[in-house]
């Protein structure tokens, strides 16, 4: 079993840099066999030749907006059907717009069996004087989406994909 964990984000607009946190971190832990990490940041193009290669699942980290609490942690398996309904955008090389960059490696063959998104609600998205640091209510969600990646990353090859659920995890930081 190949399972990328890819994390995503912009380290100068303050939250925006989760993706990259959380990549850095599981990156100095042991990962599984099969098991592959990497901080793209903003390489759209090189996430999107990353998936054409054969990986059973994906699991994207980013921050990602959905109304909730500041440093709320999610899973959520992204449906395969809508990212092939945006159409034929092109990736940005000074941007990852993860949606675009999904759609790019279905046109280049690429398709993970499996695609997750770990989330994380920012507090601070975006930052007009470059802020180079995680608000403090997603700083202290990193440890908590890292443990939720390796539980997930462990239930993937115990039950090999079995039973899939669309909201998988939610967690609150305190």
């Amino acid at each position: 079993m190949k399972i990328l964990v890819a994390g995503i984000g912009n380290i100068f607009l303050g939250d925006d840099a989760f993706g990259v946190e959380v990549a850095q971190t599981l990156a100095h832990r042991p990962q599984p066999a099969g098991v592959r990490v990497i901080d793209f940041g903003i390489r759209s193009y090189d996430l999107a030749y990353a998936l054409t290669e054969d990986y059973d699942a994906v699991i994207l980290v980013d921050a990602v907006p959905r109304g909730n609490s500041p440093g709320t942690v999610y899973l959520l398996e992204l449906d395969r059907v809508e990212i092939g309904r945006l159409g034929n955008e092109v990736a940005d090389a000074h941007s990852l717009n993860p949606l675009r960059v999904l759609r790019m490696a279905e046109s280049l063959g690429g398709s993970p069996r499996r695609l997750y998104l770990v989330g994380c609600e920012p507090e601070i998205l975006g930052s007009d004087d470059g802020l180079m640091e995680l608000s403090e209510p997603v700083r202290r969600a990193v440890p908590n989406a890292v443990d939720l990646i390796e539980q997930h990353v462990d239930r993937l090859f115990s039950e090999n994909f079995e039973n899939p659920t669309r909201e998988l995890a939610e967690k609150q930081t305190d």
